[in-house]
């Protein structure tokens, strides 16, 4: 908060001196609240600091629980030996195993039908007798009146799709020069199904419209084991993945679905774990020597490079990985981490069989080091957060100092210049009675001498 400056508008010849008076008082009463802004300046830049230093933390969790997860997986990938036919994904845990899909005899597809016999126009020429008629979709049957819509193809048109039956209705123009119009319907939602309009109710020997294409299942056979479903995109046969019939099958062909280990997957995970860690240390390192910042000295910097290298040094008492080390995970004299990815490709299967027992899951093994960078970094409840509130109290509690300190200022401002504006006028009024005296002495000198020559 800013004193605004009150100028002296004085009448003696002091009134410069009285101005200056006024200045220096109001910049010494300032000083307290010159200081005050400092140490909010000095506030807003640890509360940078820390946000940036809590995100740091931040990835590093991040990386850690991707480690756990990946570990918990088994870094399992899901791949398709031909993906023109058959993709994969993986969508939750799942054994390293091969899938076998073959005699994909169809694709799931949606019913399409369209009327059997074409209109003049879609207005005026009737699709009915009597305006009543009945929509069937699979083992549903839906009546429907045309009175309110227009015995008529786009009356007809509205009427099936404010059902909301599943079934979309639309008009096709052929181009032909009589009856070109065609009321076209189509499910949506795949599946063999039935899907019929009838004249009347009940009736199937008055449906309206054709009766080539009710849909199809997607039928094939996954390890021998005859499989058919109303959807392409197949989740409730294998736990944890998915895969989607794109298109038949030949004679004798097959689709593989290899659910394998990746150690690349592995690696990748290592390598963000690595960058993150640098980065966070760094951050924590920039606060500690000669050029640190303002959070030089403060307790939460050495907790948070305590807590970085707890984790760097996390260590299993039994199994065939039980460091980071082994992996080839070095740390230098600097305290820089590194990954040598070649010592990591040349693992055995089996110690990377045990890579992922040692990182464990979310919450155990490696991966249970998380909860000490949450306990720092988590924006909610984190020491970093908690600290961050700390400094936002503190600033609050100056901002309010420093209104209260700079009215009083102002109002020692006001007084002061008050007071010297009244000696100001005294000044002004004694000066013009000098003036005055000084004129009558120089008459009267004048009357009793007579002019003086020099």
């Amino acid at each position: 908060m800013s004193i605004t400056p009150l100028r002296f508008t004085g009448i003696s010849n002091f009134s410069t001196d009285f101005q200056a008076i006024v200045d220096r008082a109001v910049a010494i009463a300032a000083l307290p609240i010159k200081q005050m802004q400092n140490q909010q300046s000095d506030l807003i830049i640890k509360k940078q600091s820390l946000s940036s230093l809590s995100l740091s933390l931040q990835s590093v969790g991040a990386a850690i629980r991707d480690l756990g997860q990946t570990a918990s997986d088994r870094a399992i990938t899901a791949t398709s030996s031909n993906t023109t036919k058959v993709t994969v994904q993986m969508t939750g845990a799942a054994a390293a195993t091969a899938y076998t899909v073959t005699d994909i005899e169809s694709v799931a597809r949606q019913a399409s039908e369209s009327t059997l016999t074409g209109y003049a126009d879609t207005d005026s020429t009737n699709v009915d007798a009597d305006g009543l008629l009945e929509l069937v979709i699979g083992d549903e049957t839906h009546a429907i009146d045309l009175a309110s819509y227009g015995n008529n193809l786009e009356g007809l048109k509205e009427a099936i799709n404010d059902l909301g039956a599943g079934v979309r209705a639309s008009i096709v123009n052929t181009g032909s020069e009589t009856n070109p119009y065609y009321l076209s319907l189509t499910a949506t939602s795949t599946g063999e199904t039935t899907l019929q309009l009838r004249g009347a109710a009940g009736d199937e020997l008055t449906n309206l419209v054709t009766d080539t294409n009710q849909g199809t299942n997607a039928r094939f056979k996954l390890n021998s084991l005859q499989i058919e479903k109303r959807d392409n995109a197949i989740t409730d046969v294998i736990e944890g993945l998915t895969f989607n019939i794109l298109s038949t099958t030949e004679p004798d062909e097959s689709v593989v679905l290899n659910l394998a280990s990746n150690r690349g997957t592995l690696a990748t995970k290592i390598t963000a774990f690595v960058t993150a860690y640098n980065s966070a240390m760094a951050a924590a390192n920039s606060h500690v020597g000669e050029n640190a910042g303002l959070l030089s000295g403060d307790s939460i910097i050495g907790t948070v490079q305590r807590a970085l290298r707890g984790v760097a040094n996390y260590r299993e008492t039994s199994g065939g990985i039980q460091a980071l080390t082994d992996l080839g995970i070095e740390m230098d004299k600097q305290g820089v981490m590194s990954f040598d990815t070649s010592k990591f490709y040349s693992l055995t299967n089996a110690k990377i069989d045990d890579a992922f027992t040692f990182f464990g899951s979310i919450s155990t093994g490696f991966g249970a080091t998380y909860s000490q960078i949450d306990a720092l970094s988590n924006p909610f409840s984190g020491a970093l957060q908690r600290q961050q509130s700390d400094y936002d109290r503190a600033d609050s509690r100056l901002t309010k100092q420093i209104e209260i300190m700079a009215e009083r200022v102002t109002q020692m401002q006001a007084t002061l210049s008050a007071r010297l504006q009244l000696a100001d006028t005294l000044l002004a009024q004694l000066e013009s009675q000098q003036k005055m005296l000084e004129t009558n002495l120089k008459s009267i000198e004048m009357v009793t001498f007579g002019k003086q020559d020099k």
